[in-house]
């Protein structure tokens, strides 16, 4: 982008936190970057809390898929490690019902980035979503992985054999096991899984 129109744009739109949504030169202010917690885990960005858990939700549920770029460059930031070592980016879809009312798949959105500082293709149709299940976040550990048993079945995968699956929030990992399942059904051999955030259940 040429300077001169970059810094238009910042004066008559200038870059929020995610978090906050003060004014902030990066992704998060320093009051709320003070707050994240990173994950342990190589599979997640950070920890469900805070911050990152505000972002989120406005995200997903305040039709703020403005902040796809932002979140996705903080996946991007960890998915470096399987750079040369993938094929493609996967999202887990949404049911299109479901995709349908909210307007746009947040995981979508979210594997754009990380595809392309990778340099491999972001496979949006790479899977499919075959069954509409409740929502994780309404039910008991013991019962999501019966939710979304069976709920995906493989897409387009063009001869990608190794894949980095990506989604937003993983609680229990259920949702991301039977997606993996899903493109093992269609000849994957190596899946990797990346989430921006990762929630401990009480």
């Amino acid at each position: 982008m040429h300077p001169f129109l970059e810094g238009f744009i910042q004066l008559v739109a200038p870059a929020r936190c995610v978090g906050c949504e003060e004014l902030s030169a990066s992704v998060f202010c320093e009051t709320c970057e003070s707050l994240l917690e990173r994950a342990s885990s190589p599979s997640a960005v950070f920890r469900y809390g805070g911050p990152i858990a505000d972002a989120i939700h406005r995200f997903k549920y305040r039709g703020r898929s403005d902040l796809d770029g932002s979140l996705g460059s903080l996946m991007a930031e960890v998915a470096v490690q399987w750079a040369g070592e993938i094929d493609a980016v996967v999202p887990v879809p949404l049911h299109w019902r479901r995709r349908r009312w909210r307007g746009y798949d947040q995981a979508a959105l979210l594997a754009k980035p990380v595809a392309r500082s990778l340099g491999v293709p972001a496979l949006l149709r790479g899977l499919r979503r075959i069954r509409h299940t409740s929502t994780q976040i309404e039910l008991p550990p013991h019962e999501r992985r019966r939710n979304v048993a069976g709920a995906f079945a493989p897409g387009r995968m063009r001869g990608a054999s190794r894949v980095l699956l990506i989604d937003d929030v993983r609680t229990t990992g259920a949702t991301l096991e039977a997606a993996s399942r899903g493109l093992r059904a269609g000849g994957v051999a190596t899946v990797h899984t990346l989430v921006l955030a990762t929630r401990l259940l009480r």
